[in-house]
Formats: structure tokens, sequence, C-alpha cells
């Protein structure tokens, strides 16, 4: 790593706790094995900076184009075909592996951002988890990121996750019940866990979880490159996975509606908004600046990728209602995602959108969309983001503009 991007990072990166831990759940007696031998200490809650200087948007280029339109899936994939993008990889060798899922936080908003890597991940889902603040499992499998973070804890949905992409899981911690879920799992042997007792950065072989602690805060970051060394120096099983199911095209498809812009809401503290861009052919990522109540209106600016200094960006933007509950009810909330079977969603590429049906019949099989007639929805090649919301979500639109605003249970 270079030196000079971990001396910035102990300027401007901080980290504020987890969320509140259930006090009303005796302590897990699964043993939860650690990078090192220390015991994982649980975070504090700290107070949110207000000095982070505003980014600057950098627009990423499209994929490379090519003569024809590719169409590619669900199943039958070229060697050197990407089956999460749609995209060609110049080395065909990187895809024989497992995906990594990671855990990412940006918010506090002024300690978490800009994050790092999210622009070098295939899939991202968004998910509430709570306190009115969502987050991110990001899936790296065509591409490395030399830096990945900032790095929390796991929440229930990243059960379903792991399973699904067949992955390595690397989080930065949970609650007792949570991570009573991950360890009772057959996942278990490939569970990278770090904490407070990471070393401190620059990542290594060894320790490819790092820690910085500016002014006394605690953050943790990793290189997917060195997770991956990490893994298999420790003997985890990196059998590649069938990933089929996506199926991509380069034409637009037809019956679409105008669909420019989206906002996403999970909360006043916690929102978003994704505009097409035209020039690059990608949906651009816009942020909360502010908390947006008491007469305030949301404010936005680009979200940006500490690691190549661009805008955050995909091809192909999903919202997916699906059904959820309190597993445990706040003030140390839990929420139960329920990702399985099918429901409805809603899917936007070039600049149209399209009301999908989802369909995930099985923990273990990927995720895929499929159209009002029953053919499968064609991903535009390149990123995909999935929001998930629930099926109380309230969605309107106006002039092309959509917007998903996501009910909190009372």
């Amino acid at each position: 790593m270079k030196q000079r991007l971990f001396i910035s990072l102990l300027l401007v990166f901080v980290l504020v706790s987890c969320g509140p831990a259930a006090s009303n759940i005796p302590e897990s007696t699964t043993a939860v094995p650690t990078l090192t031998q220390s015991p994982t200490v649980a975070p504090t809650d700290t107070p949110e900076p207000t000095d982070t200087p505003e980014p600057t948007a950098t627009n990423t280029p499209l994929p490379t184009a090519t003569s024809t339109p590719v169409a590619y899936g669900p199943e039958n994939f070229p060697e050197n075909v990407n089956p999460l993008t749609g995209l060609q990889v110049d080395d065909p060798d990187i895809l024989d592996r497992r995906p990594l899922g990671i855990k990412i936080n940006i918010y506090p908003r002024r300690t978490y951002r800009p994050a790092f890597g999210l622009n070098f991940a295939d899939i991202v889902y968004e998910y509430y988890h709570n306190d009115g603040v969502s987050r991110l499992h990001a899936i790296y499998y065509g591409e490395e990121a030399e830096m990945v973070g900032p790095i929390r804890s796991g929440r229930l949905l990243d059960d379903m996750l792991v399973r699904m992409f067949g992955s390595i899981f690397v989080y930065g911690g949970a609650d007792p019940i949570i991570d009573q879920r991950f360890w009772g799992s057959d996942y278990a042997s490939r569970i990278i866990r770090g904490g407070f007792d990471n070393a401190a950065c620059p990542p290594t072989q060894s320790n490819p979880l790092c820690t910085f602690e500016p002014n006394g805060r605690h953050n943790l970051v990793g290189s997917t490159e060195l997770i991956r060394t990490f893994a298999e120096n420790k003997k985890i099983d990196n059998t590649p996975q069938v990933l089929n199911g996506m199926s991509f095209h380069g034409n637009v498809p037809g019956g679409g509606d105008a669909g420019d812009q989206a906002f996403i809401r999970y909360s006043s503290d916690m929102y978003g908004r994704w505009d097409y861009d035209e020039k690059t052919g990608r949906y651009l990522l816009f942020r909360d600046t502010l908390m947006a109540q008491d007469g305030k209106e949301e404010d936005y600016e680009p979200m940006i990728d500490r690691v190549d200094n661009k805008q955050v960006g995909a091809e192909n933007v999903v919202f997916l209602l699906v059904p959820d509950q309190y597993a445990q009810r706040p003030p140390a909330e839990i929420v139960e995602i329920f990702l399985l079977g099918s429901g409805k969603g809603y899917a936007l590429r070039d600049g149209q959108i399209y009301e999908v049906t989802w369909n995930h019949p099985t923990r273990e099989s990927l995720l895929t969309l499929t159209l009002p007639d029953g053919s499968s929805y064609p991903f535009k090649p390149g990123k995909t983001w999935f929001e998930v919301l629930n099926l109380e979500s309230k969605i309107t639109e106006e002039d092309g503009a959509w917007r998903f605003v996501y009910n909190i249970r009372p």
C-alpha cells in the first residue's frame, strides 16, 4: 500500500459504534475466532466529527464497448466472462475462486465518508440495519480493491447473502445473537472476523484487516488481495462457485418507463439519490449531508470512492420489496429480512425503469429477476446495486423521478 494513503487516513478517518448490543441477550457460548488471539471488544458510541472536507466527483467511464451488443447468461457463461457483471476479464483465472462478501459502513457521514473500494465491487446490497441506519454488503469477485472499508458489523441478512454467493465473509463483529447464527452455520470456517485487536495499518498477509486509531477512535479497513492471501494461508475453502442466474444484454429492453432518477430513503438521516448519467451510461450515487427533519429538506453530495476518487456508480440499480420483522425490538433492535421466495421489484438501467419479480427459490441460489411475461430480465453489463426495502415501503413517481421510502416499524 502507498504510505501516503495510510497517512491521509490517519488524519480523516475515524470510527464509531456498530450500534447498541442487546442487553437482554446472554453472551454467546460459541467460540468466535478472530484474526488474532486477543478478544474482540464491543465498540462504544463516539461523537460525530464535523470537519471532513466535502469530496469532489469524477465520473467513472463505461466498460469497454464491443462491436456487437453482448448477451450472456443466465447459464453457460464463457470462462472469461464474470457471471456477476456480464463483463469480460483479462485473466479468466481470477474467476477461479469464491467471491468475498465484505460489510461496509457509510454512517455517520463525517466519520466514514468517503468509503473505500465500492467502485470495485461487482454487486452491492444496501439494507436497513438498525436505529434508522442502513449498511452495505459488497461482493468482490472480478476485481481486487487496494483498500476496502470501513468494515463493520454483521446483521441477519448477511447470513442469506453469504449462502447466496458462497462467499468468504468478512465483517467486524456483531450482536451475540447474530454471531451465533454465523458461527453455527456450515460456512463458519469461511468467516474472517475483525475487531479492536487487529494490528495497526498497513495490512499484511498475516493481518489483512488493519486498524487506525486517530484521536483514539477505531476503524477497520483491508485489502481484498491480502484477505485472499490470508484465507489461502489459513486453508479457507476457496472452491469456485456456480454463479448462474443473471442475464446480461447490451441492448435496452422495451417496455420500460422513464427512470432517470431514483431516491432511496431509509430514514431522515440516511438517504440517497441515483441520477442517470447519459455520458457514462451509469447511475451515479449522491448521499445525504444532513438530517432532513424538523423542516429541513434533504440535501445531497456525490458519494466518492476514496480509492479511485471517482463518484460511486452502477450500471444497474434494483429496488427489492422484501418482507421483514423484528427479531428483537428496540432499543437493541435486530431486523430479520426474509429474502427468500419471490416478490416485487423495480430495476433501472439506461434511464429506464422496469417492474420485475425477484426470485430466490433456495438459500444457495443466486437471486434473479424476471419481467412480467416471465422472461429473464436483462441486466446491463456492469455493476449492480440492490436497495432492499420492506413491503410497507412507499413508492411514488413524478416525471421520471422515482422515490422509495423504507417504512421503519414502530
